[in-house]
């Protein structure tokens, strides 16, 4: 669930970024998509087998996919020939990649409620 909620919060960002032209320091630098990518296991579980178990959020990178490009030679950031170099963020993909992780995460509750329950039975019938 926190690897899930890891990714929602970098979709926002890549959402609320998606016309940023200029990094931290005003400089010229068109915002890189970022992604998440997840690994098998849990690092910090106590036990060797809950260690195994899950996934967790082994990084986050920038998209190596290029810039989008826009041919404005009527722009202050157009270069020589007329292009402006864009954000590679296309938010119709940053919504879907929402969607699949709100539903991955909200199967995690929904199975964690279902153990829940399971024990709770099992507590009910040893009393």
């Amino acid at each position: 669930m926190i690897a899930q909620r890891t990714r929602l919060e970098v979709i926002a960002a890549n959402l609320a970024n998606k016309d940023t032209m200029f990094d931290a320091q005003g400089k010229l630098n068109p915002y890189r998509r970022k992604e998440v990518f997840f690994a098998p296991g849990d690092p910090g579980a106590s036990t060797e087998e809950g260690r195994a178990l899950g996934v967790h959020v082994a990084d986050i990178q920038d998209d190596p996919s290029g810039l989008m490009v826009k041919y404005d030679p009527s722009s202050p950031y157009a270069d020589k020939e007329g292009r402006v170099f864009l954000p590679n963020v296309h938010p119709v993909t940053e919504q879907v990649n929402a969607i699949e992780a709100s539903r991955a995460y909200e199967a995690n509750v929904v199975a964690a409620e279902a153990t829940k329950s399971m024990m709770a039975q099992a507590l009910r019938l040893l009393a």
